[in-house]
C-alpha cells in the first residue's frame, strides 16, 4: 500500500507504458512459436513450474531439490532445444520483421504468390488434381506431420512436380506455412456438411473440412474439370478466376491482412456451394 501511495501521476504513466511495452513483446513471442513445436515445450515448462510452486508450498524437500536442479541447467537446455526459434527470432528482428513488415518482406510474397497461381494454371489446364492449404493463425502441425516433411521454398516446378500424377506425394494436400512448403500428402479432415453438393468430391471436402476446424484457406482443382475453386471458413467458390484468386489471397494472406477492415464474405458476392 506504500507503493501506491507514493507514485505520482508520473509513475503511473511510465508503469503502464513498462506494462504495454512488455505486454507487446510477449504478444508478437506468442505469435513466433505458434504452431510451432515450441508450443508443447513451452507447455511442458509450465508444468514443471507448477510442480516447482507446489513442492515450494508443501516444504517437499526432495522434489523441491530436484526442481531446482532442473531450473539450475534450465537456461541452457532453453537455448538448446528452442535454438531454431530463436535463431528465426534474430533473422526476423535484423530484418526488421520481428515487429513489423517490411518493403522485402511484401515483394517475396508477391512472388510466392505468383509462383503458385503459375502451378495452379498448368495443373488446371492439365486437369491435374490439387489441393494447397495456407496455414494461417491457426497452427496446423497436426496436419503435416501425417504427410511427408518438406521444408522447401515455394516454387511452381516443385508444386507442379508433387501433384503429378502416379507419383509418391501427389495424393493429399500439400501445406504451406509462411513463406516455405512444409509438407505434402498431407491428411485433412474431410467436411460433415451435409449440405455440400454432391457434385464435390473427397479433394473438395477436405478443402472445405479444414476451413472449418481453423482458419485456414485452401486452393483445389478439379481433376475432372480442371476447375480451380477456393474454400474459406468452411464455403467453398468454385471455377474462381485468376484475377478474384489473387486478390482474395492478398487480402487474406498478404503482409497487410491484419490491417483491413472485416468486409462482406467474398463467397456471399458469389453463389456459394450448398
Amino acid at each position: 500500500m506504500d507503493y501506491f501511495a507514493n507514485l505520482t501521476w508520473q509513475d503511473y504513466i511510465k508503469d503502464i507504458i513498462d506494462i504495454l511495452i512488455v505486454t507487446y513483446i510477449i504478444y508478437h513471442l506468442i505469435l513466433l512459436v505458434r504452431g510451432t513445436r515450441a508450443i508443447q515445450l513451452l507447455k511442458g515448462i509450465l508444468v514443471l513450474v507448477v510442480i516447482w510452486a507446489v513442492s515450494t508450498w508443501f516444504d517437499l524437500y526432495t522434489l523441491k531439490w530436484l526442481m531446482n536442479q532442473m531450473f539450475t541447467f534450465g537456461v541452457l537446455a532453453i537455448f538448446i532445444i528452442f535454438q531454431p526459434e530463436l535463431r528465426r527470432a534474430l533473422e526476423q528482428l535484423g530484418r526488421g520483421k520481428l515487429f513489423g513488415r517490411s518493403t522485402a518482406d511484401e515483394e517475396e510474397f508477391g512472388k510466392q504468390i505468383g509462383e503458385i497461381i503459375k502451378a495452379i494454371n498448368f495443373l488446371s489446364r492439365r486437369k491435374i488434381g490439387a489441393l494447397i492449404v495456407f496455414e494461417r493463425n491457426t497452427g496446423l502441425n497436426e496436419y503435416t506431420e501425417s504427410g511427408i516433411k518438406i521444408q522447401s521454398v515455394i516454387s511452381s516446378e516443385l508444386l507442379i512436380n508433387i501433384f503429378i500424377p502416379n507419383t509418391p506425394l501427389h495424393d493429399g494436400a500439400v501445406i504451406i506455412q509462411g513463406h516455405r512448403i512444409a509438407a505434402a500428402a498431407c491428411y485433412l479432415p474431410l467436411s460433415e456438411n451435409p449440405f455440400i453438393s454432391k457434385e464435390l468430391g473427397t479433394r473438395h471436402r477436405a478443402a472445405i473440412g479444414i476451413s472449418e476446424v481453423g482458419d485456414g484457406i485452401s486452393i483445389v482443382v478439379s481433376e475432372e474439370t480442371g476447375q480451380i475453386s477456393l474454400a474459406i471458413e468452411g464455403q467453398v467458390v468454385r471455377d474462381i478466376n485468376e484475377e478474384s484468386l489473387i486478390s482474395k489471397l492478398y487480402e487474406e494472406l498478404g503482409p497487410n491482412s491484419g490491417q483491413k477492415e472485416k468486409r462482406k464474405p467474398f463467397w456471399k458476392k458469389k453463389e456459394a456451394v450448398k
